[in-house]
């Protein structure tokens, strides 16, 4: 104790050692029993490497050490840390006291353990991983090197031993590597203890504004980067704090906040506290609709983080297919046909995905909102028109499609089909790329729809060999209907029937349920909606048509929708 008092920490260590030796060597049972609350040293040493490799292994497999500025692997980092007052101290902690907390034990390894990543702007000659293997960073006089540096002493003066940075603490040459750090980089981002995010084109003593400006702002990783992130800190060209702002934690500036929201478009709660997954997939595909990245590939990778998936990061496969890969693990895992919802131009990848993520830059289609008045007052007029068994027939119909799948990059997309009667051009000037057409499809109001392909010509006197459909593809989302409040008046002031009693019964009141269910249902597909235009292939599978615009199509007739629809799953390619 005396020693340990002194932090005479591996003189107390050999003292205790002795210590137990005589206690193991006692023939008393008492004093045997006070041996058995402590441990030895390598039981102590083997308790803490197992936390170690616990912590270590959701780590940057690199780091580096602030204090000395070496690049460390893992087990370098750990001989780092055997050299510590604070492994030592933790070492004697544990031979005292046999029962303390495992927990307690991982919270003082992670302690040392916590590590700054930086978020930043590749500049021209980027140290890499052999530029500093092996050599102190503080002395080394490179091009380049000063923001990494920078970046060290900072994370330093903070009190963080360990810092990663992307260009350098990655073997860009070993793909298996590669491959497990841009997968694991958004969860490395969030286990930071702080990000920095530095901000090369901002002069110090900027005035609010200048972050929203920023190339930084522009570019494909940076979002993830954010977004993980719980701690973030925005440190100007001469690595003074942005706006003077000393607070430990940039996140609870709502200046700065307001500022990102601005000119991001992201909501600032997500800003804050963004949860990674696939809800709102296609307002986050808009997020990174105008980010752009050095190998075009990236702007796919960099969101796999976002969307809480893993995927194999294949550089050379060209973006249009690292594009498709993750829109369709979007669309297969969640049912979500958001995605689906762009303008531009068709992937290559299928036709119902676009080229580019530009395509998402515009908001998504927003068909007129159908208002709980209006769902109540369209089903009081179906409830004359459309029996109990059609509609629950209907209902059924649609809620037992199966979700949409991609296999092999072809698309099972389960629709509500329109076949079209008619396409005729009409007439443009003979220089133009686009095409307008007058599009007739049973059940709905004429079209007009402006591509760059050139689609056959035909109508029901002079019908072509090839098949066009207007489709509306089913969204599950449409079954999810509030239910009705129990009495009278919610439920569209039809006459309920009785029970014997004179109240109705629990089947009957079900049946009514599920009807005005169904009626709501066909309510609402009366809607405008967006449609895809699909021309059938020769294969039998189907191609969509691009427009240059929303195809927003209107059903004629609400109360024949149960009828008049065709309900099939198609295969796109």
């Amino acid at each position: 104790m005396a020693l340990h008092g002194a932090q005479r920490y591996v003189e107390a260590i050999e003292a205790f050692q002795m210590m137990l030796a005589k206690l193991a060597s006692t023939h008393s049972m008492q004093i045997r029993k006070l041996r058995d609350k402590s441990v030895s040293p390598s039981e102590a040493e083997g308790v803490i490497r197992k936390v170690i490799n616990v912590q270590l292994d959701s780590a940057p497999l690199r780091l580096l050490n602030t204090n000395t500025g070496l690049l460390c692997d893992r087990e370098a980092q750990i001989s780092t840390f055997k050299t510590t007052t604070e492994y030592k101290q933790l070492l004697l902690s544990i031979m005292k006291h046999a029962d303390l907390p495992m927990e307690r034990i991982a919270d003082l390894v992670a302690m040392y353990f916590r590590y700054v990543m930086l978020s930043h702007r590749w500049g021209e000659n980027e140290p890499l991983l052999h530029d500093i293997q092996d050599k102190i960073v503080y002395k080394l006089n490179a091009a380049g090197v000063m923001k990494l540096q920078s970046f060290c002493k900072v994370a330093r003066q903070a009190g963080f031993h360990w810092a990663w940075v992307d260009t350098c603490c990655i073997d860009q040459n070993n793909h298996v590597e590669l491959q497990k750090s841009l997968n694991s980089a958004f969860a490395w981002y969030h286990r930071s203890a702080l990000t920095v995010v530095y901000l090369s084109d901002v002069p110090s003593a900027s005035k609010s504004g200048a972050l929203a400006k920023s190339e930084w702002n522009t570019r494909g990783w940076t979002v993830p980067e954010f977004l993980a992130s719980k701690t973030i800190r925005f440190y100007q060209q001469d690595w003074t704090l942005y706006l003077d702002n000393h607070s430990l934690n940039h996140k609870e500036s709502m200046e700065i906040m307001h500022e990102l929201e601005d000119a991001t478009g992201i909501d600032a709660r997500a800003l804050v506290a963004f949860q990674p997954g696939m809800r709102d997939a296609r307002e986050k595909l808009q997020w990174a609709s105008s980010r752009v990245t050095t190998v075009p590939e990236d702007i796919a990778y960099s969101l796999f983080g976002i969307f809480g998936i893993q995927l194999p990061i294949l550089y050379g496969e060209n973006a249009q297919n690292a594009l498709g890969r993750l829109l369709q693990e979007i669309v297969a895992r969640s049912g979500d046909i958001t995605a689906l919802d762009w303008v531009g131009q068709p992937s290559e990848f299928n036709s119902c995905l676009p080229a580019d993520i530009t395509s998402y830059a515009a908001p998504p289609c927003a068909p007129p909102y159908l208002s709980e008045d209006g769902i109540q007052t369209a089903v009081s007029s179906l409830q004359h028109t459309v029996a109990m068994d059609q509609a629950s027939k209907f209902y059924d119909q649609l809620a037992n499609l199966s979700y949409p799948r991609f296999t092999n990059c072809r698309l099972r997309l389960p629709c509500i089909i329109f076949p079209v009667t008619e396409v005729r051009r009409r007439a443009g000037t003979t220089q133009e790329t686009l095409f307008t057409y007058g599009v007739k499809a049973d059940g709905l109001d004429d079209l007009l729809i402006t591509t760059d392909e050139k689609l056959v010509q035909f109508s029901r006197l002079r019908p072509a060999r090839q098949t066009f459909l207007l489709v509306r593809p089913w969204d599950r989302r449409l079954l999810e209907l509030p239910d009705f409040v129990d009495d009278a008046e919610s439920l569209g002031g039809w006459s309920e029937p009785e029970s014997l009693d004179g109240s109705p019964g629990e089947e009957e009141l079900a049946d009514l349920e599920s009807y005005s269910q169904a009626l709501r249902l066909i309510a609402r597909l009366g809607q405008p909606f967006g449609a895809f235009l699909l021309a059938q292939q020769r294969t039998g599978e189907y191609k969509r048509i691009a427009s240059d615009h929303d195809i927003i199509a209107q059903v004629k007739d609400v109360t024949s929708v149960h009828n008049m629809m065709d309900i099939r799953t198609l295969e796109i390619l």
